[in-house]
């Protein structure tokens, strides 16, 4: 039992690079698809911050504008969300949008992060 606790413990933990390197080999060697991989780590994680009543544990990235270079935030909210190209573009082109909903806040802080470096403008709500 103690190893579960420590192999949830792992996943809760997960950076978002660790993440999408996780759902990459998921879908290659398991066949497990990067979407459900995602929803069960980002549960997994959201229910590990439930003890805190008070503060909030999810958080939603919310894209506001793609900033001066929009391929580059095209190609990073493809990556970070597992769609496809055309898919991450639309999301891109109609900003104001939600990237991700109920995520914990270093994943979300981590997201903000990276896709304020790529030049877009980020919320955290």
């Amino acid at each position: 039992m103690a190893d579960l606790k420590d192999f949830a413990e792992q996943l809760v933990n997960l950076t978002v690079k660790e993440v999408n390197e996780l759902a990459d080999i998921l879908k290659e060697e398991y066949g497990i698809e990067p979407a459900a991989a995602a929803v069960a780590v980002a549960g997994g994680a959201a229910a590990g911050g439930a003890d805190a009543a008070e503060e909030q544990t999810e958080f939603d990235v919310i894209l506001k504008a793609a900033g001066g270079s929009k391929l580059a935030v095209v190609k990073l909210v493809k990556e970070l969300t597992g769609l496809g190209l055309k898919d991450a573009k639309e999301i891109v082109d109609s900003a104001p949008k939600a990237i991700k909903e109920g995520i914990s806040k270093d994943e979300a802080e981590s997201l903000k992060a990276s896709l304020e470096e790529a030049g877009a403008e980020v919320e955290l709500k």
